[in-house]
Formats: structure tokens, sequence, C-alpha cells
């Protein structure tokens, strides 16, 4: 399992999760991706692959969009498809 980011966090995209994140699974971020995919993303997401599930992420996001999977409240279950498209749809396209 991993943690998703919902749309809470959709025209806010702070950068407090990708800070502590160990593991660098949330992308776009303005530091480690090209800026045209930063700035073209609604939201950030989270790598389910890569994610560890440390959930240092969690606490750290102002507006409460980022929640264990098995936690997530049922308004929010599309998140888990968006979060997996980003990756697996649009690998090589968004990330430098």
């Amino acid at each position: 399992m991993a943690h998703v980011i919902t749309n809470r966090c959709v025209g806010v995209k702070d950068q407090s999760c990708v800070e502590v994140c160990p593991v660098d699974c949330i992308h776009p971020s303005s530091d480690l991706d090209v800026a045209a995919a930063f700035d073209s993303a609604p939201q950030l997401f989270i790598d389910p692959e890569v994610c560890i599930d440390c959930g240092a992420c969690v606490p750290v996001c102002p507006v409460e969009a980022i929640f264990y999977m098995e936690d997530l409240p049922e308004e929010y279950v599309p998140a888990i498809e968006d979060n997996a498209h980003y990756y697996w749809e649009g690998r090589g396209t968004t990330r430098c």
C-alpha cells in the first residue's frame, strides 16, 4: 500500500511533503522535475511504486490532502487512480 494525495491539493501544490519525503516519491516538484511539469499539473502525486509508507508527508501537509490508502475517506477513493495514472500513463513525459 501507499499514501495518496487527494484533490485537496489541487491549486495548492505546497511542497512541504516533497521536502520531507526520504525517497522522492512525490512529483511534480519544482526542484526535482522540469518547470513545465510542475506548472501544468493541478496537484502533487505520490508514486505508489516508490512510496515506503513512512508517513512523513502526512503531518506537514497544510491542507490535509495526504492519506494512507487504507484510511482514505470514501469521497477521495478516486485519488488512488489519479495518483497511479500520473505515474503509469505519464511516465517519461512529465519527469526530467
